[in-house]
Order: structure tokens, then sequence, then C-alpha cells
């Protein structure tokens, strides 16, 4: 099994995936392809990706070229790894979030994206920014509700993955949950999310 990857302080949309996969225990090999190159990297993501595009996960013969697509392959690929709860109520919830950041939260994306590989800043946020983390922030709150932790759907899963990316640049651009209507959990799932050992693994490797 193979994942071809982006540049690791860049890619938000190829931690996501990555995380998923570390968790299966599965043995893959990497592919990182560097970001921002114009066409060089059209050129090197041109013979693994139909899209054009990464992540992108390989399996045999199977090309899968979306990272949401990718989860919900591991999902069923490794069902023992429990990537999605055994409740149905919270697997329907966690996807419906993981689906919301897959197509939503523009002006957090746009404005604030992932970067590894620069100091924690202070930022003025516009007010659509600000709207799209008031949002997350009562989204962790009724997911975590809800489970009751430690993370959205109790056990870690692909919500978490989806939402780890976020995470940083809520710790790069210095955002303050408490002021988008935080009490104090949002922030601290916040913080385990950064703290798990495989999100520090790529880390590591994005800032060496």
């Amino acid at each position: 099994m193979e994942i071809v990857i982006g540049t690791r302080a860049w890619s938000s949309w190829s931690l996501r995936p990555w995380l998923a996969l570390k968790r299966t225990g599965a043995d893959f090999r990497e592919t990182v392809v560097e970001l921002r190159q114009g066409e060089a990297t059209a050129q090197a993501i041109s013979p693994h990706s139909p899209s054009g595009q990464v992540p992108v996960l390989k399996d045999g013969d199977l090309v899968i070229w979306d990272s949401l697509a990718i989860c919900e392959y591991l999902h069923e690929r490794f069902p023992e790894a429990g990537l999605w709860p055994a409740d149905p109520v919270l697997r329907a919830l966690g996807r419906s979030a993981a689906a919301e950041m897959h197509g939503g939260f523009m002006a957090l994306r746009r404005e604030c994206s992932m970067a590894l590989d620069v100091e924690s800043s202070p930022t003025e946020l516009s007010e659509e920014v600000s709207k799209d983390v008031r949002k997350i922030v009562a989204r962790w709150n009724q997911l975590l509700d809800r489970s009751g932790g430690p993370f959205l759907l109790g056990d870690w899963s692909i919500a978490d993955a989806f939402f780890a990316p976020v995470a940083t640049r809520f710790r790069t651009y210095a955002i303050d949950l408490a002021d988008h209507g935080d009490t104090g959990a949002a922030a601290a799932y916040a913080d385990r999310l950064l703290a798990t050992p495989d999100f520090l693994e790529w880390e590591r490797a994005a800032r060496a």
C-alpha cells in the first residue's frame, strides 16, 4: 500500500488520510510531492493521480484520489481499526462533521492555511473567518457533549483526522477559542489532537 502526499507543512488534505492510515497499523510507503513548484509539482503528481491532486492511496491496482474516500475505504478495509465508532448515531454524526469539513469553512481555509513551518503569531481575523471558527467550536462542543470525549466521537476517529489540520490553524494563528464561544472544552480538545503520537510524527517530519 502506498500513499502519495503533498508537502507535510502545508498539505492539510494529505494529513487527514495519513492519520487514518497510521491508525490501521498497516504497512505502507509514502511518496511525497513538493507543492507550490508550479509545473514541476503537476508533473510529479501526474503519474499517481487521475485528478492531478494529492493525496492518493494505492492498494494494488486500486487508486483512490479523494481524502474522504480514502478514509472511508480504510474503514472498510481495516474494520478492526475502529476508524468509525460502532454506534450508528455517533457514526452518522461523525460522518456529517467530516463531510462538513470536507466541503465547508472556506474562509478559514483561504485566510488561515495550514503552515507547520512557521511560528505561532496572532492574526486579525475577518468576520467570515470568525464565523467559521464559531461554527467549528459549536460543532466540537456538540459532539464532545454527545460522546463524552475525549475525542469527538469518544475514541479517536476519522472525524478527528478531519479536524486535526484545523487545530494546527488555531495554534499557528493564535486564535483564542474563548473569543468564539468556547468555555474550555474545544481548546482542550484541540490540544489533545496536537498531542497524539501520530500527529507528532507528522509534525516532526514536516519540520525536519
